[in-house]
C-alpha cells in the first residue's frame, strides 16, 4: 500500500486550470481547445481573486457544526446570477395566453369542473383509451355528464390542439452497420427553458454559487445543495471573465437502460434531464415533475456485428452520435449564454452547462470511453490496483483532447494517439465541443449501484461464506422487530435478484448479525468486524443530506478503515481479490462531494423510480407495437394534464404574483400522536398483567401516583406508601402503538420529517383468524441526569414499552392530587422495563454498546413514565453466543436474550445523532 490518497484541499475555485475547460465550439468553426483560452490576465491579478481557504483547525469539531445555519460567502462582484429585464408574461399568465383561457370558466377547454376531473381522472389514473371509449359510448352517459368529448380520440384531439404545447418529441434514424435505427428526442434547450420556467420552482430556485461556512472563521466548510460546490463557482468566475452577469444552469443528465417487460426482453433507454438551481428536495420527488424525459435512445445490442470488439466500439459510437445531435444546442448555448426567463418572469442570460453525467459504472464507461476494470474518473490504473488505497495519477484533459483531434489525421494515427492515452477511439463523442466541461469531473458517485448494490452485496456475499450461511440464517431469522426494520424471517441466503432496497433492509442489522458469531478456524473475528463496521460507517456517512469538512474527514477515516482490516475477508478464505471499480470508486467520493454538493444531488435511486413513469407505464399504455410513437404522445399528453392542473389551483388561489411566494415552512420538532380513541376501552389491572406482561402494573402505577403527588418525599417512603395504595379505579385504557414524527438527523427546517413508531401489542387474531405474537418494542427514554459535555447517547436509556395507556377523567381526578392548580397529570403513560445504563464508551470493534436488563432482587426494574419522555424506538441486537438458540425467535427474543447491543444502523436519525 503506497498510502492514502491526498486529502488536502482542492485548488482554489477561482483557479482555472487548462484542463477544468473542455472544447469550445461555435457552429460552422473549428473547436477551440482549452489549451488556446487563456485568462486575459494572471489569476491573481483578477480584482476577485482570493486566497486558498484557510486550513481546518488542529482538532475537528463535532458533528454539532451541521446543525447551525451556515454562514454564507456570496460570490464576489454581486453579478452572478443577476437579472437583465422582467417578461410580464411568463409563467402562469404565458401559460393563460397561450390557453386563449375563458374568464369565466376556469377549466377551460373543459365547460365545467365534472368535465375537467374525468379528463385528468382518464389520463392520469384512468383505464386504457378502449376502455374510457366503451364507457363513454353507452347510451346516455357523455349526454348525462354533459362532456365535450364522446370518445377517447375526441378527448386526446382537446389535449393535443387546446392545451399550451410542452417540447416536442423528434423521431431520426442513425445508420450503424448498413441498418438503421430509430431514435425518439426532444430540443434539449427547449427541455431546459421549460423547467427553469416553470412557476412551481420559482420561490425555490437559486441562480448563484455562494460557499457555506459552519463558522464565523470560515474554517469549516459545508456542501449540501450543488450551489455550495466548488464547480459552480469555478465555472461562474470563469464566465465573469468572459462577460459579467451570467447565470450558471448545471444540467444533470442521466441514462440507463431499463427492462420493459418480464418476457420478450423488450427494453428502453430514456434520457432524463434536470438543472441544479432546482433544489435536491425537489428533484427527487416524482410528483414534482423537476426531472424531464429527454428521449430514447436505441436498444438494439448489434448482434449483426460478429466481432465482439468491433460490436463494443459500433454501440459506443452509436451512443455518442445520438447524444451529440440531442445536445447539440449547448454548445453555442453553454458558451454565449441565452435569455431565460424563471417562473417569476425574471429574464437572465443563462448558461446552460452538463455538470453531472449520473450512470452506473457500465454507463460511466461508455461516456467518457474507458474500458473495464478501468476508473470513469480518470484514475491511471495498472492491473491490480484497482483494490488498493493509495493515491492515483490522473487523466489530462487536455491531453484528452488533444489525442481526439488526432482522428483528421485518419484512423490509423487516431487508434494510436487513443491507445497511448487510453481511452477507447470513439468517433466524436458528445461532450468533446460541449464549453467548461471535464467529463471525467462529471463522473459522479452512485450510492446504489456501488455502494449497495456494489460493496454491500460483495461483504454480505463474504460474511456468508465466512460464517456459513445457516448460522447467518439464524440470526437473521430471530432479529426483534422494529418500525424501521425488515424482518427476514428465512433468512437471507435463499433470496435472488436482491434490490437495492432489500441490500438496504439488510445493513440495519448486518453488524449486529456478526459481532459476536465465531469464525469456524477459530481465528479473531475483530478485525472483519471491524472492516464491516467501516464499510457500514461509509455507505451512511457517504449519504448524509449535509456534508461538512469534518464530516468528509469521517468518510475518509471509514474507508482508511475498511482497506487497514479488509485482509480479514482474505484470512477467512472468503475473498480471493479486492480488485473491483466499486471499491475503488469510493476514493472519489470526497472530491465529488465538494465539486457538486452531497450524494442526494445525483444518486441513480432517482432514475430508477423515473423508469417506472415514464418508460414502464408508458409502455404498458400502447399495444406493444411500434410502441415509441405511442409511449412519446401519452407522456406528453399526461404532461400537459398535470400542468393544466396546476394552473386551475393557481386560479382558485387567486392568482398571486409568482415573485411573492414564499416557500413552505414545515414544522420541525419532536410531536407524539396516539389515535384518538384507544385501541382498548378497557383493560382490568389482572389483564395488563397476564395479556401484556406488566406483572406489576399495580405497584408500578401506585408508586408513580404517590411520587407525583409527593415529589419531595424520599423513595423509601414513597415504596411504604404505595404499597399500601388503594385504587378507585380497576381497568385503563390501552393504546397499541404510538407514532412520532422525529426532526432532520441535521437540523434542517426544508425537509418531512421522519415517521417512527412504537407497537406494544398482545397476542390478536388477524382478518383471517390466524393467531399473531405480541410485540413489545423498545424505546430510547429520555434520562439526562449528567454533564451536557458526554455524548448524547448517555442522555438516554433504553426501555421495553409493556404498554402505553390512559387513565378516565374521574381516575385521574380522584388519584392526582396538587396544590398547583397550574401541575397537570400526563395524559398518556406508558409501563416500562428498563435496561441498564450506556457504559462510558462503546466498543473498540464494532462501536455498539451493550446493554442488560436492569434487575433489583431477582425482578426486572419497572416504572410508569409519561409517554412525552418517549423520544424515539430503538432496535436491540441480541448477544446470540456462539449459535443462536433455535427456541429463540423474532417474537420472544427479546425476553429470551440475557444481554444486548445498541443497533445504530436502523435508520439516519438514529446513526447521526447517537454516534
Amino acid at each position: 500500500m503506497d498510502g492514502p490518497p491526498d486529502n488536502a484541499e482542492d485548488e482554489d475555485e477561482g483557479q482555472i486550470p487548462a484542463q477544468e475547460l473542455a472544447a469550445l465550439a461555435l457552429e460552422g468553426e473549428p473547436a477551440i481547445h482549452a489549451s488556446r483560452v487563456r485568462p486575459a490576465a494572471p489569476v491573481d491579478d483578477h480584482p476577485d481573486a482570493e486566497a486558498d481557504e484557510p486550513a481546518g483547525p488542529a482538532e475537528a469539531p463535532s458533528d454539532q457544526t451541521l446543525w447551525v445555519d451556515p454562514y454564507v460567502v456570496a460570490f464576489p462582484g454581486g453579478m452572478a446570477g443577476a437579472p437583465v429585464g422582467q417578461d410580464a408574461h411568463s409563467g402562469y399568465n404565458e401559460y393563460g395566453q397561450d390557453l386563449a383561457q375563458d374568464q369565466g370558466n376556469e377549466y377551460h377547454p373543459f365547460p365545467n369542473k365534472m368535465a375537467w376531473e374525468i379528463a385528468r381522472w382518464a389520463k392520469l389514473r384512468g383505464p386504457t383509451s378502449t376502455a374510457l371509449t366503451d364507457l363513454l359510448t353507452i347510451e346516455g352517459v357523455a349526454d348525462a355528464l354533459n362532456l365535450p368529448f364522446k370518445n377517447a380520440n375526441e378527448l386526446n384531439s382537446i389535449i393535443d390542439h387546446q392545451l399550451p404545447r410542452r417540447p416536442t418529441f423528434k423521431h431520426d434514424r442513425i445508420e450503424v452497420g448498413g441498418e438503421k435505427f430509430d431514435f425518439y428526442y426532444r430540443d434539449a434547450l427547449e427541455c431546459i427553458k421549460a423547467l427553469y420556467g416553470d412557476p412551481e420552482f420559482a420561490p425555490y430556485m437559486t441562480f448563484a454559487p455562494e460557499r457555506h461556512y459552519s463558522d464565523q472563521d470560515q474554517t469549516i466548510r459545508v456542501y449540501n445543495q450543488m450551489n455550495t460546490g466548488k464547480w459552480w463557482w469555478r465555472v461562474q468566475r470563469a464566465l465573469e471573465r468572459m462577460q459579467a452577469g451570467a447565470t450558471v444552469v448545471p444540467l444533470i443528465v442521466s441514462t440507463d437502460a431499463t427492462q420493459l417487460t418480464q418476457f420478450c426482453n423488450k427494453s428502453a433507454y430514456p434520457i432524463y434531464l434536470t438543472i441544479g438551481n432546482i433544489p435536491k428536495e425537489i428533484r427527487r420527488k416524482p410528483s414534482r415533475r423537476a426531472q424531464i424525459l429527454l428521449g430514447y435512445l436505441p436498444t438494439s445490442r448489434l448482434t449483426h456485428i460478429k466481432n465482439k470488439d468491433t460490436r463494443r466500439l459500433a454501440l459506443a459510437n452509436m451512443f455518442h452520435a445520438c447524444m451529440r445531435k440531442i445536445l447539440r444546442a449547448l454548445v453555442d448555448a453553454g458558451l454565449h449564454g441565452v435569455q431565460m426567463a424563471s417562473g417569476d418572469g425574471v429574464i437572465r442570460r443563462c448558461h446552460p452547462i452538463l455538470a453531472c453525467y449520473v450512470g452506473d459504472y457500465p454507463e460511466q464507461c461508455r461516456v467518457v470511453g474507458c474500458r473495464n476494470m478501468q476508473c470513469p474518473k480518470a484514475c491511471i490504473t495498472e492491473p491490480g490496483d484497482l483494490g488498493e488505497w493509495m493515491q492515483f495519477d490522473k487523466r489530462n484533459m487536455e491531453d484528452i483532447l488533444h489525442a481526439l483531434d488526432a482522428a483528421d489525421q485518419g484512423p490509423v494515427a487516431y487508434l494510436e494517439a487513443c491507445k497511448l492515452i487510453g481511452i477507447k477511439p470513439i468517433n466524436n463523442p458528445f461532450w468533446k465541443d460541449l464549453p467548461f466541461i471535464n467529463i471525467y469531473e462529471s463522473i459522479t458517485p452512485d450510492v446504489l449501484h456501488q455502494q449497495y448494490q456494489g460493496m454491500v452485496k460483495h461483504v454480505i456475499a463474504w460474511i456468508k461464506k465466512a460464517f456459513g450461511e445457516a448460522e447467518i440464517d439464524a440470526r437473521f431469522a430471530r432479529m426483534p422487530p422494529n418500525h424501521n426494520l425488515r424482518l427476514f424471517s428465512s433468512g437471507i441466503s435463499h433470496m435472488s435478484r436482491v434490490s437495492g432496497q432489500e441490500h438496504k433492509d439488510i445493513c440495519r442489522v448486518l453488524l449486529g448479525v456478526i459481532v459476536d458469531l465465531p469464525l469456524p478456524n477459530h481465528a479473531s473475528t475483530a478485525p472483519l468486524v471491524r472492516a464491516v463496521r467501516a464499510l457500514l460507517d461509509f455507505v451512511y456517512v457517504a449519504q448524509y443530506p449535509t456534508h461538512s469538512t469534518t464530516t468528509l474527514e469521517y468518510l475518509d477515516n471509514a474507508l482508511a478503515r475498511f482497506h487497514a482490516d479488509k485482509e480479514a475477508f482474505y484470512l477467512a478464505g472468503a475473498v480471493q481479490s479486492f480488485e473491483l471499480p466499486k471499491l475503488h470508486s469510493m476514493l472519489h467520493y470526497s472530491d465529488s462531494i465538494k465539486l457538486f454538493g452531497t450524494t442526494d444531488n445525483y444518486n441513480t435511486e432517482y432514475s430508477e423510480r423515473l423508469h417506472i413513469d415514464l418508460a414502464k407505464d408508458a409502455y404498458r399504455a400502447t399495444n406493444h407495437k411500434d410502441e415509441y410513437p405511442q409511449m412519446t404522445t401519452w407522456l406528453l399528453r399526461r404532461e400537459k394534464i398535470m400542468r393544466h392542473a396546476l394552473f386551475i389551483k393557481w386560479r382558485f388561489s387567486g392568482m398571486p404574483a409568482i415573485g411573492e411566494l414564499e416557500p413552505a415552512e414545515i414544522p420541525c420538532h419532536l410531536r407524539i400522536k396516539l389515535t384518538q380513541h384507544p385501541t382498548v376501552k378497557a383493560v382490568s389491572f389482572a389483564n395488563v398483567a397476564t395479556r401484556y406482561g406488566a406483572e406489576h402494573f399495580r405497584n408500578a402505577l401506585a408508586r408513580y401516583i404517590t411520587q407525583w403527588n409527593h415529589p419531595t418525599w424520599a423513595s423509601a417512603r414513597v415504596n411504604r406508601v404505595a404499597a399500601g395504595y388503594m385504587f378507585s379505579f380497576a381497568s385503563v385504557a390501552a393504546f397499541h402503538k404510538v407514532k412520532f414524527w422525529h426532526p432532520d438527523a441535521q437540523g434542517r427546517d426544508d425537509v418531512p420529517q421522519m415517521l417512527d413508531c412504537i407497537y406494544a401489542r398482545p397476542r390478536y387474531r388477524d382478518t383471517q383468524g390466524r393467531l399473531q405474537e405480541g410485540r413489545f418494542d423498545t424505546a430510547l427514554v429520555d434520562d439526562r441526569q449528567v454533564d451536557e459535555d458526554e455524548s448524547p447517547i448517555h442522555g438516554f436509556r433504553a426501555v421495553q414499552v409493556r404498554i402505553v395507556f390512559s387513565m378516565s377523567k374521574t381516575a385521574v381526578e380522584t388519584s392526582f392530587t396538587s396544590e398547583d392548580p397550574a401541575r397537570k397529570p400526563p395524559e398518556h403513560f406508558a409501563y416500562v422495563e428498563w435496561f441498564t445504563r450506556f457504559r462510558p464508551a462503546a466498543d473498540a470493534n464494532h462501536d455498539m454498546y451493550r446493554v442488560s436488563r436492569a434487575v433489583e432482587g431477582g425482578r426486572r426494574v419497572v416504572s410508569i413514565v409519561p409517554v412525552s419522555r418517549l423520544q424515539r424506538s430503538v432496535h436491540m441486537v441480541p448477544v446470540f453466543g456462539p449459535a443462536a438458540p433455535r427456541d429463540w425467535k423474532s417474537s420472544n427474543v427479546l425476553d429470551g436474550a440475557a444481554q444486548f447491543y445498541l443497533n445504530c444502523f436502523t435508520d439516519r436519525t438514529t446513526y447521526f445523532t447517537l454516534y
